[in-house]
């Protein structure tokens, strides 16, 4: 099972003149198809004059989809190498559109593939990535006095194990005799040790209940 992928930091436009031909990589964050398709569409609209759209895309945990596009260049010379660079990073959610003005110098087979593989690799470096985790959502449960407390340090970085992210915290209405309850998701390879280190940290009086697995971005 995949419990972690990298996605992009940040969306990017880049540019590079390789022997007199531009090539504009463009790179986004997307959710599905649908999406990646409406940012390819877009740029094509931008470039209408452009020589050529290539395209790449790569969807979900180990890119469970994954799309490229040729878009006239000789085949296999632009998405192939386009989207190999993203699966081997690997980063996935992500769309990636490379249009190319040509310069009138042929680059040739080699000088293609590399070409379209180097804006690629160029805009990600660039954009940067970050790392979204399968995660367990849960509620803790806790008396109100204490409640505050354990926020805390569930958000202070070393207190508990690494990137367990508090989604809220709400009180009852009788708070005198009613629990708190803190939403938290917790990376799922940490979720033992998140249990053990609650029980230590409350010594025993917080009710942990899972409430199913959540993505989440770090």
């Amino acid at each position: 099972m995949i419990a972690s992928y990298q996605i992009l930091a940040a969306p990017v436009d880049v540019e590079v003149t390789i022997r007199k031909s531009r090539f504009l990589t463009r790179l986004r964050r997307v959710e599905d198809e649908a999406a990646a398709r409406a940012v390819i569409e877009q740029t094509r609209r931008e470039h209408r004059t452009a020589n050529h759209n290539c395209t790449a895309f790569a969807l979900g945990p180990g890119a469970q989809i994954a799309r490229s596009s040729d878009d006239g260049e000789p085949s296999g010379t632009a998405g192939l190498p386009m989207l190999e660079v993203l699966t081997s990073r690997p980063v996935s959610d992500v769309v990636a559109v490379v249009t190319r003005y040509f310069g009138g110098v042929k680059l040739g087979t080699g000088g293609l593939v590399r070409a379209y593989s180097d804006a690629v690799a160029g805009a990600l470096d660039e954009a940067g990535t970050r790392t979204r985790q399968l995660s367990v959502r849960a509620a803790v449960a806790i008396e109100p006095m204490s409640a505050g407390k354990l926020e805390n340090e569930l958000r202070a970085a070393g207190v508990v194990v690494a990137g367990v992210v508090v989604a809220g915290v709400a009180y009852a209405a009788d708070s005198a005799t009613a629990d708190a309850t803190i939403e938290v998701a917790v990376p799922v390879a940490a979720w033992p040790r998140f249990l053990d280190q609650i029980a230590g940290l409350t010594a025993g009086s917080a009710e942990v209940v899972e409430l199913g697995q959540v993505w989440v971005d770090g």
